[in-house]
């Protein structure tokens, strides 16, 4: 059985990839952006979309769609920038979301399939919420050796069991 944790204090920044509504912790973000010009970076890894000046800061952007196996876009929907461990980096979305905070305490959905990048699941009143593990999907997506991307995170079921 997984333990309730406590979310009062803390919450999520989320966005859309494809069909997923995705997050990331709020203590990890540093700022949300409208889509902004990436200068491409040769010989980088794949998932590597660019470099965005931050006001006379270089930050590397990472396409979540190139990271999950997906088909890119033509153009991004915003830039979530976050906390590495390595410094700043924007993801490439589809789309902005908002900040979620469920109330009380909740127990983690058991996903178990092995996703690379989730750290859990949550469920809200509308729909489940994956979120994403910083860190692995940092590592993976400066990792320049030439294989496959990983399987794409499976977004939640809309619907919660039982509706």
């Amino acid at each position: 059985m997984i333990p309730a944790i406590a979310v009062l204090e803390t919450g999520w920044c989320t966005f859309l990839v494809a069909d997923g509504l995705y997050g990331v912790e709020v203590a990890r973000v540093h700022e949300v952006l409208r889509p902004q010009p990436l200068t491409r970076v040769p010989l980088a890894a794949p998932a590597v979309a660019g470099l965005l000046n931050l006001r006379g800061q270089i930050v590397p952007a990472v396409d979540l769609r190139t990271l999950f196996g997906l088909a890119v876009l033509p153009s991004a929907g915003g830039l979530v920038v976050v906390r590495g461990g390595e410094g700043l980096t924007a993801l490439v979305v589809d789309a902005i979301g908002d900040v979620r905070r469920p109330e009380g305490a909740l127990a983690p959905l058991d996903h178990g399939d092995g996703d690379p990048f989730r750290a859990l699941t949550v469920p809200l009143p509308d729909r489940l919420l994956t979120v994403l593990d910083v860190d692995r999907l940092l590592e993976q997506a400066f990792d320049r050796a030439d294989r496959e991307p990983l399987a794409r995170p499976r977004p939640a079921a809309r619907r919660l069991p039982g509706e």
